[in-house]
């Protein structure tokens, strides 16, 4: 099976140093960059599927010139190769510009199924993995907890997370499923796989390879952009209640009842 990962490089959260800069994009330069969370969830799952049924991992991302020290991070994981999609035009570009330049990307290579997170951490819209899959004709899997692919029959069978439980979803491949925390937890880079990912294929193409032109997808045109931003309210202090259980309980009831809680 050859199976593609979506992967970003975002701006560290444990870091707690984000901000904008004056023109409302994401200051990239503020903290350090690491592999977005809920990518590192479905890399997790790729390589699980190809210890199972055989093939390789590709990596494909659409970031800043700097991303090629946190994808050797992704491929450090055990994926074998990666693709890196920069341009000076592509800072700024909204969700839209993301989806049209992945799919462009995508377009050349071949792979069985196409595996990306929910979200990301410098964003959260979620939107881009539906939109490549529309872009590029794919059935659209979501919120995968199980990926049971068959690759004799060409297919792939997905149980999606519900409200009551699971879905279970059957498609031909190739197509895309967006993974969850549910397939399990990324593993940690070994030694082997460090010094392996020096050396491991990580090419780079920009929007002219691709022929992708700016007027299609860049900063300039983004169709969404940062209006303004504030700095959420500091918490108010916490109040711990040590007095004995009934004492503690009366408490609890008045401190609920002042907010109309109860």
């Amino acid at each position: 099976m050859q199976i593609v990962v979506l992967v970003k490089p975002v701006p560290d959260p444990a870091a707690g140093a984000e901000r904008l800069t004056p023109d409302g994009q994401l200051d990239r330069a503020a903290s350090p960059a690491v592999v977005n969370a809920n990518d590192e969830y479905a890399l997790e799952a790729a390589l699980k599927l190809v210890t199972a049924h055989g093939g390789e991992v590709s990596l494909v991302s659409m970031a800043p010139a700097a991303a090629p020290e946190t994808m050797r991070k992704a491929l450090a994981m055990g994926a074998h190769r990666g693709l890196l999609v920069t341009d000076d035009a592509l800072p700024g570009a909204c969700t839209l510009s993301t989806t049209r330049v992945l799919a462009a990307a995508l377009r050349d290579l071949e792979f069985d199924l196409l595996l990306a997170g929910a979200d990301t951490s410098d964003g959260g819209a979620g939107v881009v993995p539906a939109g490549v899959a529309a872009l590029l004709g794919l059935p659209y899997l979501s919120y995968a907890a199980k990926i049971e692919p068959s690759p004799d029959a060409g297919t792939v069978r997905v149980h999606r997370i519900a409200p009551n439980g699971f879905d279970v979803l059957e498609a031909p491949m190739p197509a895309l499923v967006v993974c969850t925390q549910a397939l399990g937890e990324p593993r940690y880079p070994s030694l082997k796989g460090i010094m392996a990912a020096r050396s491991r294929e990580l090419a780079t193409k920009g929007l002219a390879d691709l022929g992708v032109s700016s007027d299609e997808a860049s900063g300039a045109v983004a169709t969404t952009r940062v209006v303004d931003s504030t700095t959420p309210p500091p918490r108010p202090p916490t109040r711990v209640i040590r007095e004995p259980a009934d004492e503690a309980a009366r408490q609890l009831v008045a401190f609920m009842a002042e907010r109309r809680l109860i």
